[in-house]
């Protein structure tokens, strides 16, 4: 078995909200709190968000999505697949794992770790809150104002990725479909509220 590491840095282009819920409501606060590391309250940004939202867009990238009935791609459907995309659908399970009873693939071969703040970051702001309202259609007024917490613009987060390449796997297809993962989650956004311009983000690899 071979571990291949692509390491680097997220660079926030657009406020990124990846929410961290909050048990308790208080007077004037935010409405919708960042995730944060307990110990240091730095804000992070979970591998899981990464892992997951990659999946999502390689899942359409690669026309899967249809075949699953609103659940991630399974080998229950790769008789489904044609002939041409059988191996990007093979490859997907092999890194992000089979939900099938099957399981035909094996050990998941992707790690994402949790992207801690980078040192550069640190003497930065770390959020900033966002007003929103609805604007009611009739009267033109706004209501319902809330607010999201941010992170802003310009911080950094180091992110580490690995990828188990085992006995008859393709290193080059493996790490070619994270690196298209990659670039559809530069293309797309991270977190919530993409749809409203939160989570550009861009990928600064330098191994």
């Amino acid at each position: 078995m071979k571990i291949v590491k692509i390491c680097g840095q997220i660079e926030v282009l657009t406020g990124l909200h990846i929410g961290g819920g909050d048990d308790v409501m208080k007077i004037g606060g935010i409405d919708n709190p960042i995730i944060k590391d307990t110990n240091s309250e730095n804000p992070y940004i979970p591998g899981s968000s990464i892992k997951g939202k990659m999946r999502s867009l390689l899942e359409w990238n690669n026309r899967l999505v249809s075949y699953g009935n609103g659940s991630p791609f399974s080998s229950e459907n790769l008789n489904k697949i044609p002939e041409p995309d059988k191996k990007s659908a093979e490859n997907l399970l092999k890194l992000f794992g089979d939900s099938s009873s099957k399981n035909a693939f094996g050990m998941t071969r992707i790690s994402v770790s949790d992207c801690k703040l980078s040192e550069e970051s640190k003497h930065m702001k770390l959020s900033e809150a966002k007003m929103e309202n609805i604007i009611n259609r009739k009267s033109g007024m706004a209501e319902h104002p809330r607010q999201t917490e941010r992170v802003p613009a310009g911080v950094k987060f180091d992110f580490d990725i690995r990828i188990k390449v085992l006995d008859g796997d393709s290193e080059d297809e493996l790490v070619g479909m994270v690196k298209n993962g990659i670039e559809l989650l530069e293309s797309d956004y991270l977190g919530g509220s993409g749809s409203r311009g939160y989570g550009r983000v861009k990928f600064h690899i330098a191994s």
